[in-house]
C-alpha cells in the first residue's frame, strides 16, 4: 500500500481576501479527521489532521495503549497532566505518551490544518534511539 500523508489535506479558503470585513483566511472548521494508515496486531498508525480543534473544557485523553505523536506540520499547544507548563509543538516535534498518561489539546490554528502522525501500541518498554539509530541505554 501506498500514499501521501498530505492527500486531502484542508487548504485554507482566501475567497474574498481583500474586500471589507474580510476576516482573513479559514479552513472551514468542521470535525477533526482520523485516517487509519496501516493497523498490524497491537498496532495502529493514524494521521491525525486539526483545522482548530481544542480538547473540551475538562476533558483529558486517558488511553489502554501508548502512543508515539509525531507533529508534522502546523503547529499546537499540549498539555500533559503532571507537567508543569503546556507544550507548544511545531512541525518535528514528537513525544511518546504512555498508557494512561494523561494528556489534551488547548490549541490548534483554525488557518492552516495541523497534520500529526500518531502511532498506538500495546503498552510496552519503549527505547529511545538516537539519530544514528542506537540505543543510549544499555541492554536490560
Amino acid at each position: 500500500m501506498i500514499g501521501n500523508l498530505f492527500a486531502d489535506v484542508p487548504q485554507p479558503d482566501v475567497s474574498g481576501a481583500g474586500a471589507p470585513g474580510w476576516a482573513g483566511p479559514h479552513l472551514g472548521g468542521g470535525d477533526e479527521r482520523f485516517d487509519t494508515l496501516a493497523a498490524m496486531p497491537g498496532t495502529r498508525v493514524e494521521r491525525i489532521v486539526s483545522t482548530g480543534q481544542r480538547s473540551p473544557p475538562g476533558f483529558w485523553y486517558d488511553q489502554d495503549w501508548d502512543e508515539f505523536v509525531l507533529l508534522v506540520s502546523g503547529a499546537a499547544v499540549m498539555e500533559i497532566a503532571g507537567q508543569d507548563d503546556p507544550r507548544l509543538l511545531q512541525p518535528g516535534d514528537w513525544l511518546h505518551l504512555p498508557a494512561h498518561t494523561r494528556h489534551r489539546i488547548l490549541w490548534t490554528p483554525a488557518d492552516r490544518a495541523t497534520v500529526w502522525l500518531a502511532v498506538h501500541t500495546a503498552p510496552q518498554r519503549m527505547v529511545l534511539m538516537t539519530a544514528a539509530g542506537h540505543s543510549p541505554l544499555p541492554p536490560s
